[in-house]
């Protein structure tokens, strides 16, 4: 190859490097900028920022806690659905659990490390998506003053599941059970009294509580429906986080039920509340995409200017 064609193809690629730069370095980030600052469009491309008294509270766009420094739900505000990034609605940690519905069994906590009032999973436990839902759902019924109760989890809100360990059939069924145990239900420690467990008996074979340290995947794992009824007055979007964590709406039938406790904190009547809730409840995109939807921010920052909570 002969040097002046060596010289063309470098001068080239660099003609089509400054171009680039210049049309995707300046031009297209200006553009963009522009368009930003046109009506309407301004306010969105700052994040959506809410303010209150002329300070900002918050992103309409993004879902925060309305919780005291205990974590202890504020009881004159709409609850946020739960969040798994970081510490709850944390931008730099979005994210979920990245648990599906096979998740039912729970890692214990080692019991020797158990301190009273302290964080179990500083003990090592982590609670299935099943035990997470149910303790969730348990939380809110007593919160709100409705049923709590959900199929597949026990009345202490951990999932009702059990190891049945025995003989198989070619199904891979246990056929004849020889030891039943409750597996999200650990015993208690030596030296203290048997932990209860939610069925007393299975087929014939008494339920026992789960021994740290022993492994009962060996059994058939079976989740218990239960009495609870097919429909629970908790709705969904309250006992799961979103995929994002980040999600700044809730349900209409979440907001429903929490609306009789935050009249009563703020002093007010249930139609003065639903009528917030519905000032701010957007119906589905385009009227077809997703389903209608609440924006807690919204709600509680009206409910704020128009019944300040006497201190």
């Amino acid at each position: 190859m002969h040097l002046s064609n060596v010289v063309r193809q470098h001068w080239a690629a660099l003609r089509a490097l400054l171009a680039l730069t210049v049309i995707t370095g300046f031009i297209y980030p200006l553009l963009v900028w522009g368009i930003a600052l046109l009506p309407g469009l301004h306010a969105k491309a700052q994040g959506s920022i809410l303010s209150a008294s002329g300070k900002p509270v918050g992103s309409k766009l993004i879902g925060q806690l309305f919780t005291d420094k205990d974590g202890n739900p504020l009881r004159q505000y709409l609850q946020s659905r739960p969040s798994a990034a970081g510490a709850g609605y944390d931008p730099t940690a979005s994210g979920a659990t990245n648990l599906g519905p096979e998740s039912i069994v729970d890692t214990p906590a080692d019991p020797t490390k158990l301190v009273p009032g302290t964080d179990p999973s500083t003990a090592g436990f982590k609670p299935s998506l099943l035990t997470q839902v149910c303790s969730r759902s348990i939380a809110i019924g007593k919160l709100e003053n409705v049923d709590g109760s959900r199929p597949f989890c026990t009345g202490d809100g951990t999932g009702a599941v059990l190891s049945v360990i025995g003989p198989r059939n070619r199904s891979g069924n246990v056929t004849h059970p020889t030891q039943v145990v409750s597996v999200n239900q650990p015993c208690a420690k030596p030296g203290s009294a048997p932990a209860a467990v939610f069925q007393q008996i299975f087929e014939g074979v008494r339920v026992t509580c789960a021994q740290y340290g022993q492994d009962y995947s060996i059994g058939q794992i079976v989740p218990i429906r239960g009495s609870a009824p097919d429909q629970s007055s908790v709705p969904a979007d309250a006992v799961t986080a979103s995929g994002s964590g980040l999600d700044p709406d809730i349900s209409p039938a979440y907001a429903e039920i929490q609306v009789a406790r935050v009249a009563s904190a703020r002093g007010i009547s249930v139609g003065q509340v639903r009528d917030a809730v519905r000032h701010n409840q957007h119906g589905r995109l385009f009227g077809f995409v997703g389903e209608p939807v609440v924006n807690v921010l919204a709600v509680n920052m009206e409910l704020d200017r128009n019944f300040p909570v006497k201190s």
